[in-house]
């Protein structure tokens, strides 16, 4: 069903970008893998060793973007499906201590990136009425947490531009999803904690975790459905989660599969 498709995943160098990107090559697809850090997007080329372009370039650039998008090869102009992947969070402060470069590259990031991407591909899949963009949110766009005001408004912006898509292509058959996925152990926490990384594995040992590939087989499941069906959104939490503030402290030693 994905075979000989043409799928853009950005911040695809590592965590859920990266699973998304073994996951839909594995399925046959060619690829267009968007992250800042080119060696590693390289590195992951490698790996796949399926057809890959790379573009290194930070998503909240939007002349980059415009350029990067008009600008690609032809065996790779006709994008069939984006994911839009790149985000981050940055501390953990209360609204009145945060730091204004925080919010300023999480809006950036998490809003203005999904919006440059998705503005630079829609008008060719509207013009050739096929397609799919398929957003990855989070639990933190539907439900607030203590010191993630901003971050958890930049997921419920996701989550609007969402459902506004969907909206705005009614009578096309561009598909518009969202993933929302709990807690997900990728460079998450380290990316939020700048480093940290002791801080950062304590996000993770309360209970067993979502991993990367989790989320990318809800993505997978999104862009496999049959062309009348179009999975609006998905929420995919761990067993242990049963929301952003409520959790069973099982912690991390037991199996996964339990």
């Amino acid at each position: 069903m994905l075979t000989a498709k043409t799928v853009l995943i950005t911040g695809a160098s590592a965590g859920i970008g990266a699973a998304c990107a073994r996951a839909f090559s594995a399925a046959g697809t060619r690829l267009i893998l968007v992250a800042r850090r080119e060696e590693k997007l390289r590195k992951l080329a490698t790996e796949l060793g399926t057809e890959c372009h790379l573009i290194a370039l930070d998503v909240r650039d939007r002349q980059a973007v415009e350029v990067a998008v008009a600008n690609l090869p032809s065996q790779y102009s006709t994008i069939d499906i984006l994911v839009n992947n790149a985000g981050l969070s940055r501390g953990l402060d209360k609204f009145q201590d945060a730091e204004h470069r925080d919010w300023e590259e999480m809006i950036d990031t998490n809003i203005k990136g999904l919006l440059w991407f998705s503005r630079a591909v829609l008008p060719g899949m509207v013009t050739r009425d096929a397609g799919q963009i398929i957003n990855i949110g989070s639990v933190a766009g539907r439900q607030v947490y203590p010191g993630g005001g901003v971050y958890c408004a930049t997921k419920a912006a996701v989550r609007a531009l969402t459902q506004s898509l969907r909206i705005d292509l009614l009578g096309t058959k561009v598909k518009a999803s969202s993933v929302d996925p709990g807690l997900v152990e990728t460079e998450f926490s380290s990316v939020r904690f700048r480093g940290d990384e002791e801080r950062a594995k304590k996000s993770y040992t309360n209970f067993p975790p979502l991993q990367a590939v989790d989320v990318a087989e809800a993505v997978i499941f999104c862009a496999t459905r049959p062309a009348h069906v179009n999975i609006q959104e998905i929420l995919i939490m761990p067993q242990d989660q049963a929301a952003v503030y409520a959790s069973y402290p099982r912690g991390v030693d037991n199996d996964k599969e339990n």
